[in-house]
Parts: structure tokens; sequence; C-alpha cells
């Protein structure tokens, strides 16, 4: 990304809902926007001034109301100078604490609590830090129910995070799926920082990554809602018996949505973690 400054930037203001926003800055980028911020339920991005062509903006209107729903929509426009983005972006990735795990970027090592584990991770910008209340959740739940050689998938595994922890707990292997070729790249160097490559199978895609005989001990889904629903069928069907489905990305309100679907409340509900408006669900499947 350059780092030349004075170049005029164009600074939008969207109303994007939450729960889509880090595949909504994936969109973005495509149209060559270069900085987020999220804010709540708004987003602002920056595109330099000469990209922002009539073509992009008449691109954005169609992708906008293709996928808005009612619910996205421009707020506000305004000619910027460029700021350096990375620079920014960086400071904004700090050192934190999850539950047992310390979590840091290689350029802030910080100071580890004791006992803790430690994970290494360096997001890209195109997804995400993986600092969201929803990884939060997950990082929090895990201990409880990974066991010593799981074999665990993790759909939608961005920086990977989730299914590094799980393999610094104890799991045995893990394969983690994504749609976006970024996470490949980037959760392939995050398993080499943590020292888990041999165990992190990275896979671009959906569920057609997922081997028609593979049985998982260990089924981890921080997605959203609409995706958690349409994937309930696959995943429960790839669950071992005695198996734990740990699910995350659900807001408050679509609790009643998730635990209701057939393929969900066939399993018992274990456990159930909330952090703001966000929910995380555990559920088991029966051993026979």
């Amino acid at each position: 990304m350059s780092t030349k400054m004075n170049r005029k930037h164009v600074k939008l203001r969207l109303r994007i809902p939450p729960d889509q926003q880090d595949l909504a800055a994936d969109d973005l980028l495509d149209f060559g926007f270069e900085g987020f911020e999220m804010k709540g339920d708004e987003i602002e991005a920056w595109i330099p001034e000469m990209k922002f062509t009539e073509d992009v903006k008449d691109r954005l209107k169609k992708w906008l109301q293709m996928q808005s729903e009612g619910n996205r929509k421009v707020l506000g426009e305004e000619s910027v100078q460029e700021r350096n983005w990375n620079e920014e972006w960086e400071k904004t990735i700090t050192p934190m604490s999850v539950g047992r795990f310390f979590i840091h970027p290689t350029w802030s090592a910080g100071t580890a609590p004791p006992e803790s584990i430690p994970l290494v991770i360096d997001p890209k910008m195109a997804f995400g830090t993986g600092y969201h209340e929803t990884t939060r959740l997950l990082l929090r739940l895990l201990p409880e129910h990974v066991r010593h050689g799981n074999r665990i998938l993790d759909m939608g595994t961005g920086t990977g995070i989730l299914a590094i922890a799980a393999l610094q707990l104890g799991g045995g292997e893990a394969t983690g799926i994504d749609i976006d070729p970024w996470c490949y790249d980037n959760a392939l160097e995050n398993a080499r920082l943590n020292g888990v490559s041999d165990r992190l199978d990275i896979r671009i895609g959906s569920t057609e990554q997922i081997p028609a005989d593979a049985r998982f001990d260990l089924i981890l889904a921080n997605i959203n809602r609409n995706i958690l629903l349409d994937l309930s069928e696959t995943l429960a069907g790839h669950l071992g018996p005695g198996g734990i489905l740990m699910l995350s990305g659900i807001m408050k309100e679509d609790v009643d949505a998730i635990s209701t679907n057939s393929h969900y409340a066939a399993m018992d509900r274990v456990d159930k973690l909330g952090e703001n408006e966000w929910r995380a669900l555990v559920l088991r499947k029966a051993s026979s």
C-alpha cells in the first residue's frame, strides 16, 4: 500500500450492521478503498480521489442496492488529506488478554500475564483484527471444551486465531476454511508464528473444502446469523458423536433463530456467553 502523502482521499460514511462489516470491508477493498474505521453501525471508508470514478460510484450504488435490504446506505461524503494507513492501523492493534490467552502482534509484544497462553497474531486489514467481541467470546469458552487430540474444523477462519488457540490448548489437528483469499496467507503466517504450521491446514473456499466423510470432535464457526443457518445441516453432519459445536457471530436478538433451527435444536446446549450485543453458543451432539 502506498505511503505517499498529500494525495486527496474521499471519505465515505456508510451505515452497515456490525455483523456485516468485515465482509463489507472485503467488498470495498475490491472497489479501491484503502482504509476503514468501524464505529458502531457505521464504517468510515477512504479511497483515493483519483480512484473514485463514476464507474466506481455506479458499482458502489448497485452494491448497496443489492446488499442492503434497506440497512446499508451512504450517510456522508467528504474530501480529506491522505493518511498513513499502515501506521495508524498498527497503532490500533495492541496486546490484550482474553481469558487464558495473551494476544499480541509481532510489532508490539507487551508483557504476558503469568501462566497465560501467548497467541502471536498479525492480522490483515482486509478482514479485521480478531479482537472483535465474537472472537473474544469463543476464546473465553475454548479452554472448557477443547480436549487433547481433538480434530478441529474452523469455518470462517480469518486470521486463524481460533484454530491456533484450540491447537495451543491441546487440540490434535485443525482445518481452517475461509472464502477470502487474504485469509489463506495470513492464517498460514500466523500458524508459523505460533509453531503450529504442521497441524493447521488452511483452505480457500466453503463447505466444498470439507471431505465428505470427515468427522470432527470440535467445530468452530464465528460467522453470522444467516450463514450459520445456511450451514447448519453441514456443520451438524460433520460433527462426530459427542462432538462440540461452538457458534459465534450471533446478535442477542438472533439467538432464538439459531436455537430453534432443527439441526442445532437436535443438540444439547452446554454453554452460552455474551458480550455487549453479541452471543456465543456451545452445543454438544449426542454420543450415539
